[in-house]
């Protein structure tokens, strides 16, 4: 009998990704494998067991060691297959995961699973990420939490947070590496052809203005900078266009998009350039001066600072034209 170094609890909840679940049972299952080829039997195995409510009670209902003894050491909140705006609460999965905690086991979530995980308020304070659609809406509804939706994955010790609808790969990864060594972790990387973690989430993000905020003077200025892609945006221009004096418009702009006036136009543009490197071939240079900027230099560094890519970088990973190129070349 090969001995447990973990026990890994997975939480179906209602409307979770089972994809993930699986998923992860799996990744654990074959890292296993991988430790045992190299230790045989006295290489150390996770233990899974997944987790869901009945009769106001969290009990098991699937265990890869079937043993009536449950050590949970780390908790996975997976994503969710509905947004988060219609997620139910979850007072016992979230009471529960506090007991655990204070007994030292892990919490961890991926994508809009860090909802759950904040209900427990052991996020208060700390920083956590999810799916980068999700951020605005996480910020809202748990202030006290520091959310950095740039990053895939956030290892804070005892809480762990993955970003990405897919980064329950990272994650899982993440505590292969620390169960059971890096050399594991690489290997069950390289049999299931996918990437260690270390990838970040802001090359595949996108701006999404927040339009339902009640303010209709702000509101007309976020249309007209949409439907001039921003690319006049002085501060006081757009307070002209709000009726209002320069402080009333800055601070009601910010209360009303969480950005300022040239944040949010920089944001515009930045998405005009995405599209265009995205659709077609044209160069750098002219797609910068398409969007309003008149120093290609400048461009490149506020292009790479906004979604971590340098814009050839871009195009070479997200460019259906580039890809296009790629595919003739490749057949002739």
């Amino acid at each position: 009998m090969r001995p447990i170094i973990a026990e890994i609890g997975l939480v179906l909840y209602p409307d979770c990704q089972l994809s993930a679940i699986y998923g992860l049972t799996d990744l654990f299952r074959i890292a296993g494998d991988m430790a045992q080829s190299v230790d045989g039997d006295r290489s150390p195995a996770i233990r899974v067991s997944h987790w869901h409510q009945e009769n106001g009670e969290i009990v098991c209902v699937q265990d890869s060691h079937p043993d009536p003894d449950h050590a949970l050491t780390h908790i996975i909140t997976p994503p969710s297959l509905i947004l988060p705006d219609h997620m139910r609460p979850m007072p016992e999965f979230a009471g529960w995961m506090t007991d655990l905690h204070g007994k030292g086991a892990t919490l961890c979530s991926v994508c809009a699973g860090a909802f759950l995980l904040a209900e427990t308020g052991l996020l208060q304070g700390r920083e956590a990420t999810t799916h980068w659609a999700f951020a605005q809406t996480l910020a809202s509804r748990f202030p006290a939490v520091q959310i950095d939706a740039d990053r895939m994955l956030i290892d804070d010790g005892d809480i762990i947070t993955a970003g990405g609808i897919l980064a329950w790969t990272d994650l899982g990864l993440t505590l292969v590496e620390r169960l059971l060594g890096p050399s594991v972790m690489l290997n069950t990387a390289r049999f299931l052809l996918i990437d260690p973690p270390g990838r970040t989430q802001q090359p595949y993000g996108r701006f999404i203005p927040r339009l339902t905020h009640g303010d209709a003077a702000i509101l007309a200025v976020q249309h007209w900078l949409q439907a001039t892609d921003a690319k006049v945006h002085g501060v006081p221009d757009m307070a002209r266009r709000a009726g209002l004096e320069e402080r009333t418009f800055l601070r009601r702009f910010r209360k009303a998009t969480s950005l300022r006036p040239t944040e949010y136009a920089q944001q515009v543009r930045i998405a005009k350039a995405r599209e265009a490197l995205e659709l077609t071939r044209r160069p750098v240079e002219q797609i910068a001066w398409q969007v309003g900027y008149d120093d290609p230099s400048a461009f490149r560094k506020l292009f790479q600072r906004v979604t971590g890519l340098a814009p050839h970088a871009y195009r070479q990973r997200f460019g259906v034209a580039a890809r296009q190129d790629a595919g003739s070349t490749e057949a002739a």
